[in-house]
């Protein structure tokens, strides 16, 4: 499910998925790269069936992008970081925002508040910066991750290519 709705742009079934009705404190993460997405205290329950957030972690968290699949228009909103699927934007969120970030289960990792930091681990301890998107790159073997699949996807696709060429 994760792969399907982070790289294929799925949809999980509502009320199915693993974080819609979570009321731990901590932080909202991006399954595929780990980046920090949401806050507990900015999630509400909009009876939609999914998670839904009135406010970013950070501004810069998410990118948001004009989607016209279905016969409609919707905003999707992707990691800014690995450009992994996360949901749909909405204006018709709660005060003070009016903002509704309507996100799949399947595409966040929860970290509860009283957990150590992933980003201090990744990073070599504490005041130290998250690896770059580069050292990522390179050092990322994590088969959800998009830039992963798409290395896999691109050695694919020169191998058939090179297999015909011999035959």
């Amino acid at each position: 499910m994760q792969y399907h709705v982070t790289q294929e742009k799925g949809t999980e079934s509502a009320f199915t998925g693993k974080y819609t009705d979570n009321k731990e404190e901590g932080i909202y993460q991006c399954v595929v790269c780990g980046a920090p997405l949401f806050t507990s205290d900015k999630k509400f329950d909009s009876g939609s069936g999914w998670p839904s957030f009135f406010d970013l972690i950070n501004k810069d968290s998410v990118t948001l992008t004009d989607d016209f699949s279905y016969g409609m228009h919707r905003v999707e909103t992707t990691c800014s970081q690995c450009g992994a699927h996360l949901g749909h934007f909405f204006d018709d969120g709660p005060r003070p925002t009016k903002k509704r970030y309507c996100i799949n289960s399947a595409s966040l990792n929860f970290r509860a508040k009283d957990s150590p930091s992933e980003e201090v681990e990744a990073s070599g301890g504490a005041g130290q910066s998250p690896p770059s998107r580069d050292q990522h790159i390179r050092k990322c073997r994590h088969p959800v991750c998009p830039l992963w699949v798409n290395c896999r996807g691109v050695l694919g696709e020169l191998l058939k290519v090179l297999q015909v060429r011999r035959g």
